[in-house]
């Protein structure tokens, strides 16, 4: 059963209305995926704030024309594809829930991504998995800051610590030579 051409054109504006509030894409062949693995898949996606559209390619290319950001994308636009999207703050965890999914189920592949205008390839896709999260960069920022901070105190502390012990080895000195 075919959709209605209204029924298209709304699923291809929900696509761009996805697609704006994403960074990154990654396309992925899901022939043989059962709706089971679909759901899971989804729901590993879900728990890390990743959305995963199945949709035609037609309707896909359509949602991407005329969007330079998103149109090296249509390369990968052939076969059964689904779509992960990802905001800036869940990529690398988007990219780690389909590798362990795929892990496991072994029925998937993934065809390249688009980010920032630009198509990447599956291996690009999969270094994006190791990427610190923005938690953890600020974490390591914050420790960094911490360190310096402490360096910083101890070294003011030292300055007069260092006064004081020339002063006294001096007197000593003075001691010594007046005995």
């Amino acid at each position: 059963m075919s959709k209605s051409l209204e029924s298209k054109k709304q699923e291809v504006t929900e696509i761009k209305q996805l697609l704006e509030k994403s960074r990154l894409a990654v396309v992925i062949d899901y022939q043989g995926l059962t709706v089971a693995d679909i759901t899971n898949l989804r729901n590993r996606l879900r728990e890390g704030g990743t959305i995963c559209k199945v949709t035609k390619n037609t309707l896909m290319g359509k949602a991407i024309e005329g969007d330079e950001n998103w149109q090296p994308m249509t390369e990968f636009l052939k076969g059964s594809s689904a779509f992960i999207l990802a905001d800036e703050e869940n990529i690398g965890s988007a990219v780690k829930a389909y590798q362990a999914f795929a892990k496991e189920s072994k029925k998937t592949s993934l065809r390249g991504g688009v980010m920032e205008g630009k198509a990447l390839s599956e291996a690009e896709v999969k270094a994006l998995a190791d990427l610190p999260t923005k938690e953890q960069l600020i974490a390591q920022i914050a420790g960094s800051i911490n360190s310096i901070t402490a360096k910083i105190a101890i070294g003011v502390k030292e300055v007069p610590a260092s006064i004081a012990r020339g002063i006294e080895a001096y007197r000593a000195k003075q001691e010594e030579e007046a005995a």
